[in-house]
């Protein structure tokens, strides 16, 4: 053996010996896996299909299909997608093979998609090869923007739909998201194996709601694998070819529809060509910044990263150039060759956040930490707004909006998961619009309707003109068993119905009108306890409508804390402030003279508890004598305690803020 090939061979050794060191540590102290840390070759097992997908040049715009999945949450999108590369050839098939595309950490863990992954696989039909860029986006309704921005690069969809759950909440919504995008749309029945699996029921759903042609539904059971080439076959038939929205001899255009961190390399930013080539070594310019980057990496995810020399029209994939800053890699940006002109294309929808919440660093010392770590998070996910507020209480922080109570789990999951940063995180929220009145009034907050998203900078009552709560209009699918449960649980939220009719036999579907901030917290825990599970929930923004708010005050001896603040519906009032007087009385400590804490809407006292003064026992040193005695000294540590009431400050404890304004 020469030395050279000897010490080819004592390399790869090597190389697998510390990949498979690194992979077993990871699970064992339950490390997410970072595609960046992986630096190998792609496994032999698919070293053809790779090959082949490298030389994209042989894809011409009428081979190329760009689609997604969409669904309701748990209906088998990341299982069909798991077929589909398994099938195409993209990986080895294997019992092993779950939720491949679901890299991160709190994904595998709940099992459900937040974050949408592409793949782009090779698939041979009537002989001849095409490109195929697959999409595997969320169910859940607070990902939404997630789904919208992914529909943005494609021209079809998979509408999935579970044979057995039949059409649900979020299934409504994906559809006309899609609908409204002009994308074509397959429908497909999963789940066909489960015994209780009915097709001809759901199949008339779909006709009865989307007026779908029976006859066009495909039937799969992605776990077993059944019908997956059908599908796949129906992709190439019915979805359009780029083509028609790209030009491969005009100057290049990207489109930048996703973006992630990587510590090497900056940010990594996904695109669909649009029109012309890029190539490695470009430089293009950004339309939103007018900055210049010249092209470091370019490649596509097969589902691991591969670069490749360039990428042709109407082909997805991902670039790198250094990108550091989040602000940099926005969301529905332009990226055009540099010097050349450039209409930009037509960006995203920008998301709207429906909730609110503060958060905190544990220590203020994790600060700078953290604020990098919501850097990098932000550049994820772009539907999560930031801005910088502080409390006395709880230090220096963030305000972040969300699209969802889900969303804020999972981002604060994933502060911790992936950055290593404890968060305290407030009760959520929802922004208030307020109608000042009084020129300073005006002055101070910038007009005369003001967005209120902090209890703190309410308004006095005496310049507030009118108040309003957005409000949303919900989907509400169920089975007729639990229908008056479901309508007396909207009813006590001041929900307004709209709608009610049968969506086949045994369903009902119906829609309210809610106030957000009655949904925000617990509503879908309630629906689903209510429902035995069976219920689903969707929601869309109807805008904010007029309603009587007050801001909820907390008083300790007549003293306002702000950080207790918070603003609630005229009728809810009294309850809420109930509740956080009786929180407040079991956390506080007792000091030595009496504590009463009060819940108040402007002057209006609405609640009240007292905690009792720690008392010293000052006869313990009588034995007998006269009763005189005893009464001046009884008498004297009452005017001690009141002199000490008077001017005592009551220091609430750190710990006590966490436990009323945590979730």
């Amino acid at each position: 053996m020469t030395s050279t090939k000897f010490i080819s061979e004592v390399r790869q050794t090597l190389t697998r010996c510390l990949l498979q060191h690194y992979i077993g540590s990871a699970l064992k102290t339950g490390r997410s896996i970072h595609r960046s840390h992986i630096r190998i070759n792609i496994a032999k097992e698919s070293k053809e299909t790779v090959s082949d997908a490298l030389n994209l040049s042989s894809f011409p715009l009428d081979r190329i299909r760009n689609f997604s999945i969409i669904a309701h949450v748990d209906h088998g999108k990341s299982t069909l997608a798991d077929r589909i590369l398994e099938v195409t050839g993209a990986i080895k098939k294997d019992t092993d093979n779950k939720q491949v595309l679901d890299k991160l950490q709190v994904e595998q863990e709940r099992g459900i998609t937040v974050k949408a992954q592409t793949a782009s696989v090779v698939y041979q039909y009537n002989d001849q090869k095409y490109l195929l860029n697959l999409v595997d986006t969320p169910g859940h309704v607070d990902f939404t923007y997630e789904v919208s921005r992914s529909l943005a690069a494609c021209q079809g969809a998979i509408l999935l739909v579970d044979a057995n759950q039949g059409v649900q909440a979020q299934t409504v919504a994906n559809f006309y998201l899609a609908f409204m995008n002009e994308l074509a749309i397959i429908p497909v029945l999963n789940k066909i194996d489960l015994k209780n699996a009915n097709p001809t029921v759901v199949k008339e759903q779909l006709m009865n709601l989307f007026e779908i042609d029976p006859d066009e539904v495909l039937l799969v059971s992605a776990k077993l694998g059944t019908g997956v080439n059908e599908v796949i076959e129906a992709v190439i038939k019915n979805v359009p070819s780029p083509e028609k929205k790209c030009n491969k001899d005009a100057p290049v255009r990207v489109f930048l529809f996703d973006s992630w961190f990587d510590a090497y390399k900056g940010a990594v930013c996904l695109i669909l060509v649009v029109d012309g080539t890029l190539k490695k070594g470009d430089h293009i310019t950004s339309s939103h910044t007018g900055k210049s980057y010249e092209v470091r990496d370019l490649g596509i995810l097969t589902p691991l990263e591969t670069s490749v020399p360039q990428l042709f029209t109407g082909q997805v994939g991902y670039f790198t150039a250094n990108i550091r800053a989040a602000n940099e890699a926005q969301v529905g940006d332009t990226f055009h060759r540099k010097g050349a002109k450039c209409e930009p294309l037509k960006g995203l929808k920008p998301a709207k956040p429906m909730v609110f919440g503060g958060v905190y660093p544990m220590d203020q010392k994790e600060l700078p930490a953290l604020k990098a770590a919501i850097e990098r998070l932000c550049l994820n996910d772009g539907s999560v707004s930031v801005s910088i507020e502080s409390s006395s209480a709880l230090g220096q922080g963030w305000r972040l909006g969300f699209l969802g109570l889900l969303h804020m789990d999972v981002f604060t999951q994933r502060l911790e998961q992936e950055h290593g940063a404890q968060v305290i995180t407030t009760t959520p929220s929802v922004p208030y619009k307020v109608k000042v009145k009084g020129s300073k009034v005006i002055r101070h907050y910038g007009g005369e309707e003001v967005i209120i998203t902090n209890p703190s900078w309410w308004p006095e009552t005496f310049n507030i003109i009118e108040t309003s709560e957005p409000f949303v209009m919900s989907t509400i699918i169920t089975p007729d068993t639990y229908l008056g449960a479901i309508i007396g649980l909207c009813q006590g939220r001041r929900g307004v119905q709209h709608s009610i009719r049968n969506l086949d036999h045994c369903r009902i579907i119906m829609q309210y009108k809610l106030p957000l901030n009655e949904i925000v917290v617990d509503f879908y825990d309630t629906l689903k306890s209510l429902s035995s599970g069976y219920a689903t929930f969707d929601y869309e923004d109807m805008g904010y409508e007029p309603s009587h708010l007050v801001k909820l005050d907390i008083l300790l001896n007549n003293h306002a804390v702000p950080e207790l603040s918070t603003i609630v519906h005229i009728s809810q009032a009294r309850i809420m402030g109930k509740r956080i007087c009786e929180t407040l009385m079991e956390t506080l400590p007792r000091q030595l003279f009496q504590i009463a804490i009060q819940a108040a809407t402007g002057g209006e006292i609405l609640a009240r508890c007292n905690i009792k003064a720690a008392r010293k026992d000052v006869l313990a040193k009588c034995y007998g004598g006269d009763i005189s005695r005893k009464m001046k000294l009884l008498k004297r540590q009452a005017e001690g305690k009141k002199r000490m009431k008077m001017y005592g400050n009551i220091e609430v404890p750190r710990e006590t803020f966490i436990n009323i304004l945590k979730r």
